[in-house]
């Protein structure tokens, strides 16, 4: 039977087992729908409701990239920039001769990197679509899982150990996933002497009302914390963290590249200051116009598209979220905005329908393939309902 319903869509993926609960928004204009269905957890202790708190991965990407953005309008950074002013482990890049060369084997990087870089993915490291490369091997014992928060060091203990490692491709060259989203959050602690826990709540949080968002749950929310789960062997889902768990207290290395939780209402204030053009409720404004252009608008090349098809299926990139350039699917609306995260999370903005389509889940993903439950939801956002 076919679901037209948004409830409809997420209780199906409930009823089989695939996810304990599911919080789901779709915004048109003013128009809100939202639906939370099944538990908080596995054992059924609590029923999802809208205001649930998850972990929100890497749908905290168009988040930092925001944060860099308010830097610039500061002037205390500037796109074109180099940042080895703030990240001097970068100042003397090298470069593996060829993706698949020995980690020995470099030659000096042809210019460096600039903070444009990092917002496009573009700084040379990150994960190709070929993970065994030398270079990624050793960059994975540094850029290690991003939702287990509590396992980095410091941020300068880890730049410096990233600093030692060569790029994958020559600054500019090819987009690479992840890394530059960390590398974009060491560089606003850095820039703006705050750590990025309080610039994000000062600069972002604060103006738009994202009140549940952060890189901690302190214990006063934690009842509305859901219970964060990966998928095992035999398919099962397995606890992989609980509301005591890593998001207890502030980690060593808060992740500009995946480690906020919060909830599908403050991802949604966040996506209406995008669609109104750096503007927040109330009329205050976080971001310019032109800000909020330069993310949303795709800054590849073909050629750097193709270097690492894997984790973009086709879309291009602005500063910290894929942009659809064509509709291969009934939910790729040119220039749609947003990302997905590995906790099993969607957030998406299409401008030109001033529409907002967010999915948060507790059950994590082990590859980069969109899960059902997610296409199932983009699909019905699009207004195509459900699949059979």
């Amino acid at each position: 039977m076919r679901m037209n319903d948004l409830r409809g869509v997420l209780q199906g993926h409930v009823d089989s087992g695939i996810v304990p609960g599911a919080v789901a928004l779709v915004a048109r204009g003013d128009d809100v729908e939202v639906e939370a269905v099944g538990s908080m957890d596995v054992e059924g202790s609590a029923p999802m409701a809208r205001d649930s708190i998850f972990r929100i991965a890497s749908t905290t990407k168009p988040i930092c990239a925001a944060a860099v953005m308010v830097l610039v309008e500061d002037g205390r950074i500037a796109l074109d920039e180099p940042v080895d002013r703030w990240l001097p482990e970068l100042a003397a890049p090298t470069v593996v001769r060829t993706p698949s060369s020995p980690v020995d084997d470099v030659v000096p990087a042809e210019r460096p990197i600039t903070v444009l870089d990092l917002l496009t993915f573009r700084s040379g490291y990150g994960f190709p679509s070929n993970f065994s490369f030398p270079q990624v091997q050793q960059l994975f014992t540094v850029q290690t899982d991003g939702r287990e928060v509590q396992l980095r060091p410091d941020p300068d203990t880890w730049m410096a150990a990233l600093g030692r490692i060569p790029l994958l491709h020559q600054p500019g060259a090819a987009w690479l996933y992840d890394t530059s989203a960390d590398l974009q959050g060491v560089l606003i602690a850095r820039a703006s002497g705050r750590s990025l826990p309080e610039f994000l709540a000062e600069r972002l949080f604060e103006p738009l009302g994202m009140v549940d968002t952060a890189f901690e749950v302190p214990a006063s929310k934690r009842h509305r914390f859901t219970s964060y789960y990966k998928p095992g062997a035999d398919g099962r889902l397995e606890l992989a963290d609980g509301p005591d768990g890593q998001w207890s207290s502030v980690p060593a290395f808060p992740a500009g590249s995946g480690g906020l939780a919060g909830t599908v209402d403050d991802w949604h204030r966040f996506a209406r200051m995008l669609l109104d053009e750096g503007m927040a409720a109330g009329g205050k404004r976080v971001l310019s116009a032109e800000s909020v252009r330069l993310m949303l608008t795709d800054q590849l090349t073909a050629a750097q598209c193709a270097a690492n098809p894997l984790f973009l299926e086709g879309q291009g990139w602005g500063f910290g979220g894929s942009v659809d350039v064509e509709p291969t699917n009934p939910w790729n609306v040119v220039g749609r905005y947003g990302w997905t995260g590995g906790t099993g999370t969607a957030a998406h903005v299409v401008p030109s329908e001033r529409a907002v389509h967010i999915l948060f889940t507790q059950r994590g993903v082990v590859s980069p393939v969109t899960p059902q439950p997610t296409l199932d939801f983009w699909r019905h956002a699009a207004g195509g309902g459900a699949a059979e």
